[in-house]
């Protein structure tokens, strides 16, 4: 997939996300399943926070990189190359051991950062031409992915939480 088709799914799936906030109450996006688990507004605060603080950042670092200086990560783990030869997330729920999200504090905060990650991704996706494939930045679980690698990843990563989203979707809508 093309660096252009990127940004248009993922405009394509921001949209999708940001019209399925018109269905639910602040309360309702806030409303944790069981006290493991995530709220809806807490997986959308983690999908803006993973995109700009840690895929779109990532890239930045690798754009940074000298061309003399040797890449910080190797090349990926048998993880990363499943998942990028397939183009996605194996359609499993996966537990890391991340920080838990905020909750938001309101949809208007939500929409306006999904709006900036589509923004940077777009100021981004001309820039990445310039950027060697040599240059890596490492991923605790894939390895060390380059630019383009990155940039594709925020693109699964918001296409994997689709199946989260249903899930607590349909909590909401039972309870």
């Amino acid at each position: 997939m093309s660096t252009a088709e990127i940004v248009q799914r993922m405009e394509e799936i921001t949209n999708h996300y940001i019209q399925e906030l018109d269905q639910f109450s602040m309360e309702q996006l806030t409303r944790k399943p069981s006290e493991n688990e995530w709220s809806l507004g807490q997986m959308y605060v983690h999908l803006i926070n993973t995109a700009l603080n840690m895929q779109l950042r990532n890239i930045e670092l690798c754009r940074h990189q000298s061309a003399n200086e040797p890449a910080e990560a190797g090349g990926k783990t048998e993880a990363g190359e499943a998942i990028f030869r397939s183009g996605s997330f194996p359609p499993v729920r996966i537990q890391v051991q991340t920080a838990i999200p905020d909750q938001p504090l309101t949809k208007q905060q939500i929409v306006e950062e999904l709006n900036t990650v589509v923004r940077r991704m777009k100021e981004i996706e001309p820039l990445l031409e310039e950027i060697s494939p040599l240059q890596t930045v490492q991923h605790a679980r894939l390895g060390g992915l380059n630019a383009k690698e990155w940039f594709e990843l925020v693109e699964m990563h918001y296409r994997h939480h689709l199946h989260q989203k249903e899930r607590l979707k349909a909590y909401l809508e039972s309870n």
